[in-house]
């Protein structure tokens, strides 16, 4: 998976509680057998209409949150089904970061596994980015994994708690598999010791 150091990107937000993963990624696109090519359906439901036109109204399809890579929403995020598609369906749309109150587990654990980083912040200060997106075209936000803080450089400043296994896995790029590889001298040692097949 992709490192995550630091990251600033444009901010799209989502008034939203309770987004969960079968509005992120409807069922029907789940048949795909690749990782990659879910963002084009990623909030589908709300995204289109019957006949595939952008819904106006809906947050990600107004003009000033195009290539957004910072997604701010409020509690809950990610609730419903465990289907790991919807991580994918937010990294494949461009999204780096994902700002929430708090966030369904498994979900949560889905982000750590796909290098989309999930942040939890305060209610006050999730509103208060809420508040500066709607005052400021264009605002963009700075989290910095290794001092663990969210920032716009100027009006807001946050930090954040992580687990430490958590946070070296994002820092370095590790997935369990490459964890695992990680150790594949041992694993080589262990099968000839045993005559495993390689």
């Amino acid at each position: 998976m992709r490192a995550f150091t630091k990251h600033t990107g444009l901010v799209a937000t989502m008034d939203r509680s309770n987004v969960d993963t079968d509005q992120i990624i409807p069922k029907q696109f789940l048949k795909r057998i690749e990782r990659t090519g879910f963002g084009q359906y990623l909030f589908f439901d709300w995204r289109f209409d019957e006949q595939g036109n952008q819904q106006p109204d809906f947050e990600l399809n107004r003009p000033q949150f195009e290539n957004a890579s910072v997604l701010v929403a409020r509690k809950n995020f990610g609730n419903g089904s465990s289907r790991e598609h919807a991580v994918w369906a937010l990294d494949d749309f461009g999204f780096r970061c994902v700002i929430a109150e708090s966030f369904a587990d498994i979900f949560y654990n889905n982000c750590s596994k796909n290098g989309v980083l999930p942040v939890r912040l305060q209610p006050e200060e999730v509103e208060r980015i809420h508040q500066l997106v709607s005052q400021n075209d264009g605002f963009q936000l700075t989290i910095d994994l290794e001092t663990q803080t969210v920032s716009d450089g100027n009006a807001f400043n946050a930090s954040f708690e992580i687990d430490a296994y958590r946070r070296e896995c994002f820092l370095e790029g590790l997935d369990h598999i490459a964890i695992t590889l990680q150790h594949l001298d041992k694993i080589e040692e262990f099968e000839k010791l045993r005559n495993l097949p390689a």
